[in-house]
């Protein structure tokens, strides 16, 4: 769990990301979660766009990622979300939350 003071700071980095992903009609898939899987273990902190023609909405999806990746929710703003999951790998330049 992550404090109000680590959550700002993450929200900080967070608004000079691009989206590294987008969500739209299919929603959520296997695919989508290993993919994202596979995007904490090299960024940490992501930024997904959630497409209009999705039939869920940006918080539902959070959460449901949330659940399915025991990440941290960071932001959920207009149809960005702003995630947040500590890599397991030792070779990347670590987020260092204070």
């Amino acid at each position: 769990m992550i404090t109000t003071k680590q959550r700002a700071f993450l929200r900080k980095l967070g608004s000079t990301l691009e989206p590294v992903m987008q969500i739209g009609k299919e929603g959520l898939k296997e695919a989508s979660i290993e993919q994202i899987e596979g995007l904490f273990e090299a960024r940490e902190l992501i930024k997904i766009k959630v497409l209009q023609n999705c039939d869920y909405s940006p918080r539902e999806l959070a959460d449901e990622i949330k659940n399915q990746t025991g990440c941290e929710q960071v932001q959920v703003i207009g149809g960005k979300i702003v995630l947040y999951r500590r890599s397991k790998k030792s070779n990347i330049k670590h987020i260092e939350l204070v």
